[in-house]
């Protein structure tokens, strides 16, 4: 039996099948969807339903869509419903419904898609694990993830985003999950928030979700953890603090070793060391709190500690690689994916603990930051781990504010666009620099990534020689 069936989609999203279909799989993505699959025909950037031709020549099982498109044989396998986002909703309750997986819902911040790939990580060595893929957050990922979802599932992790207020109460409702997790409170998205403890209480409201005897995993060295305490006793659920003060999951001590940090903790009581294959005390703090859920989820804490080791950042969030130029060997920490106040700092933190010849940081504007957002770029500047680095180069009209601080020394190219950075960058490398690539999606420096990645020397094969 596969993922869905023509009868249980039917009853699940209040439609009508035009006939019988068994799909493996949910896609909303002509790109990347897989030959089985169920085609969701959403309305976003571009309407849905003009790809469901696309869709069934790829192999799809079937599409759901509200009206018949276009190109379509009269005999395919369409599941019909009165709007399209509402049946996926519908879709994803209805998978929710039938699991006994045990769930953790993840936001913050910084560091959701980090924490929930640790996460991933250490519950799939313990049992059929389901978690969202890339940042499958918002009003569509959300229930996207759930109807993905097999019944048979251990344990279900699930990331829930926002960018105005008002948007995470109701995806952790759809999720209800038995663990909520904040990993961290700080200034992103300002621009929609009066200030930080706006932001806070639209993170706590995570916990209205919870499902019956739900826990809540929270980060007690943040300036807002009065607020979080304070929804948590207003949602009635029990809470679960980690930090590096009296929590139930506390941090004792983090060596850093060249590339590997060795981290001792206490959870519940029990003492446990632990390793990760990167540096930055974030991603230290991101593993307490995974741990934290972890126990709270009533998993194998000891296990999921070891088991760390083989995490790794994933590309565009802190993912490390040397690679070897013309002009020698040159590291690049990809951390262009998304960028804030607090992800910066601790970006520039792991920079400025590299012992590399050079330290070289590419930064670009920080989006959704508010009439303020000028100056809290010029803030950067004031950073302890910023006077570490040797090189800054800037990208956008906010980080202009940056480089015009910026000593002399320090101060190179700034452009307005990443485009605009890429003909003039390749003469500034040099062998041995370590490379810090951060800014949020929106300004482009993923570009960038790709275009110091594409330096990478093609071997010389040796001619062939005759015997």
């Amino acid at each position: 039996m596969g993922l869905w069936t023509r009868s249980e989609a039917d009853l699940a999203t209040k439609g009508s099948s035009t006939c019988d279909w068994v799909a493996s799989g949910v896609s909303i993505d002509t790109r990347t969807l897989q030959k089985g699959d169920l085609f969701i025909a959403l309305k976003a950037e571009r309407d849905g339903h003009d790809f469901v031709a696309q869709a069934f020549s790829k192999g799809a099982a079937a599409a759901m869509v509200s009206r018949i498109p276009a190109g379509v044989n009269k005999d395919a396998p369409l599941l019909v419903v009165a709007d399209v986002q509402t049946a996926l909703e519908r879709l994803g309750a209805a998978a929710r419904e039938r699991t006994k997986a045990r769930i953790v819902a993840v936001t913050g911040s910084v560091g959701k898609t980090s924490t929930k790939d640790m996460l991933n990580l250490m519950l799939s060595r313990q049992g059929k694990t389901h978690a969202s893929v890339a940042s499958y957050n918002n009003h569509w990922g959300v229930p996207l993830t759930l109807a993905r979802m097999p019944a048979e599932s251990a344990f279900g992790i699930f990331e829930i985003g926002m960018n105005h207020p008002g948007e995470i109460a109701p995806l952790a409702r759809q999720v209800r999950p038995h663990v909520a997790m904040i990993t961290t409170v700080s200034e992103a998205h300002l621009e929609a928030f009066e200030n930080i403890e706006g932001i806070a209480r639209e993170k706590a409201s995570i916990m209205e979700g919870l499902s019956k005897d739900g826990k809540a995993v929270l980060n007690g060295d943040i300036e807002t953890s009065a607020i979080l305490n304070e929804w948590a006793d207003k949602n009635g659920c029990e809470q679960i603090w980690f930090g590096t003060g009296a929590c139930f999951a506390r941090l004792l001590n983090t060596q850093i070793e060249e590339e590997v940090t060795r981290v001792d903790v206490q959870i519940d009581n029990q003492a446990l060391s632990f390793s990760l294959a990167t540096v930055g005390q974030h991603f230290v703090k991101n593993a307490l709190g995974a741990l934290a859920s972890v126990s709270a989820l009533g998993a194998d804490v000891a296990r999921a500690a070891d088991d760390l080791c083989l995490w790794q950042p994933g590309d565009g969030r802190g993912a490390r690689k040397t690679v070897m130029t013309r002009y020698g060997a040159i590291e690049i920490i990809d951390d262009a994916y998304n960028a804030n106040p607090a992800s910066m700092a601790a970006a520039l933190d792991v920079l400025a603990l590299s012992k590399a010849k050079r330290r070289v940081a590419i930064l670009g504007d920080m989006r959704e930051l508010g009439p303020n957002a000028s100056a809290i770029h010029a803030g950067l500047y004031d950073l302890t781990a910023l006077q570490n680095i040797d090189l800054v180069h800037t990208v956008g009209p906010h980080m202009a504010a940056l480089h015009n601080r910026l000593a002399k020394s320090q101060q190179g190219l700034h452009a307005r666009s990443a485009q605009d950075l890429l003909g003039e960058l390749e003469n500034t490398l040099n062998e041995g620099d370590c490379i810090l690539i951060k800014a949020s999606l929106g300004t482009g420096l993923g570009v960038i990534v790709k275009a110091l990645y594409a330096l990478e020397k093609t071997p010389v094969q040796p001619a062939n020689k005759e015997t």
